[in-house]
């Protein structure tokens, strides 16, 4: 519903299996805001790090500071070759005001393959808190590391993992060239998995993390195709006659909602996942669209301007054709409903005076937070924890991605080639 998922006609792609960037760079982070009740926490380089293409203490450190709950201790000289279950570097965190210290290896277990080990300890009480390993692929160092810090993340604030996820975006890189990146969490590793001369709009992740839907204009018209990530596999599910558009996966991963035309007025249709089996869902005489499933299947929330304006409306999936209630009331103009995997929040744009933002709803009282300071913001989408939301805002005229905080307490940018734009952040992969 915004400038850039309007259509623009054309033909040609290409696409495989993921593959490295060459021509995009990681995304840039700049983190701005302080998270509440930081816990200090010292992180030693990992043992083998120096042999190995990453120290994974790098990225837990970044991934933990990045998610505001951490602050990170800086420390100097140790034993770089200490007793993993039994630091000697322990007093020294201590004494720099860490709380936790984090100590590890990695380890080669052959050609492209790593043993990663992290620990980590109370440094009070001298105890090790918890000890967790991975067995990883070369390509998969980072993601174990990113586990890793899930882990700590896990133990010491009670909320569930995020890291351990990805982002996919659609990067704009010349006048007629489109990619479809994936990357991890923190805007690294880039990867190709679609490359087209037309615009690639809306993708979103299967609950597995092992498939993306999207829509294409390779075919002179928006067409949903679902992608498998791991093959390079792709095929059209929706290519009816008029628009589709707007896919979004059921939490069993059996089903797409999707915004169609072929009837006259833009509808949400329910179809399974190879495309067969189309049923109208929705039955307005306005424009449906943007549909989103919440996490328990129960319900689809989605835009609507059957009241005269677009609103956020939701009615139970076991009621196809039945009858929709109206969700946002603080807002003039709300659009690109997504619901935290806990069913407690809503995320939406909603526009205030000129201006579009990213507002979190409280569903159990309706209360709306404005969480962005941007004012040209689209396409919101919740981290795996729904700690944190993912969004494509603009700045000098460029487009890049944002993250904030659902509290509005910390928020970041992540800029990179070209213009940036249709987030989506994965589930946790398995």
């Amino acid at each position: 519903m915004r400038l850039s998922r309007r259509a623009l006609l054309g033909a040609g792609l290409s696409a495989g299996v993921l593959g490295a960037c060459p021509a995009l760079a990681d995304l840039r982070i700049e983190i701005t805001g302080v998270g509440a009740n930081q816990l200090p926490i010292a992180i030693r380089s990992f043992q083998g790090a120096g042999s190995a293409p990453v120290d994974p203490a790098q990225v837990i450190g970044a991934d933990l500071v990045r998610s505001g709950a951490f602050r990170l201790i800086q420390l100097r000289g140790g034993d770089a070759n200490e007793d993993l279950t039994k630091p000697s570097g322990l007093a020294a965190a201590k004494q720099a005001g860490a709380t936790v210290y984090v100590v590890g290896s990695v380890q080669p277990l052959g050609p492209a393959r790593w043993d990663v080990r992290c620990l980590f300890y109370d440094t009070v009480t001298g105890e090790q808190i918890n000890s967790v390993g991975f067995s990883s692929s070369t390509d998969l160092l980072r993601m174990a590391a990113h586990r890793c810090a899930d882990e700590i993340y896990k133990k010491m604030t009670g909320e569930g993992p995020m890291f351990a996820s990805q982002l996919a975006y659609v990067a704009q890189l010349g006048p007629r060239r489109y990619e479809l990146i994936i990357t991890d969490c923190d805007g690294a590793v880039p990867r190709t998995a679609l490359s087209s001369p037309e615009p690639i709009i809306s993708p979103a992740w299967s609950p597995d993390g092992r498939r993306l839907a999207y829509v294409s204009f390779e075919n002179r018209k928006p067409i949903v195709f679902v992608h498998e990530l791991s093959t390079g596999a792709r095929r059209p599910v929706a290519a009816f006659r008029g628009n589709n558009s707007a896919p979004a996966w059921s939490p069993d991963g059996r089903q797409l909602a999707v915004a169609l035309s072929r009837d006259g007025l833009t509808q949400i249709y329910l179809i399974n996942a190879d495309g067969s089996a189309a049923r109208r869902f929705s039955r307005s005489y306005g424009i449906d669209t943007e549909p989103f499933f919440t996490k328990d299947g129960q319900w689809i929330y989605f835009t609507s301007d059957r009241g005269g304006t677009p609103q956020i409306y939701r009615q139970a999936v076991n009621e196809p054709e039945g009858r929709a209630e109206r969700v946002t009331f603080g807002s003039n103009y709300a659009i690109s409903p997504v619901v935290s995997p806990d069913g407690k929040r809503l995320a939406y744009i909603s526009k205030i005076d000129d201006s579009f933002r990213v507002a979190v709803m409280d569903l159990e009282n309706g209360q709306d937070l404005l969480v962005t300071n941007s004012d040209r913001d689209e396409s919101p989408s919740f981290a795996p924890n729904g700690r944190f939301i993912v969004y494509a805002t603009e700045v000098s005229g460029r487009g890049i991605l944002g993250t904030c905080s659902a509290d509005a307490r910390l928020s970041t940018r992540l800029s990179g080639e070209g213009n940036i734009r249709e987030p989506a952040w994965s589930p946790i992969l398995g």
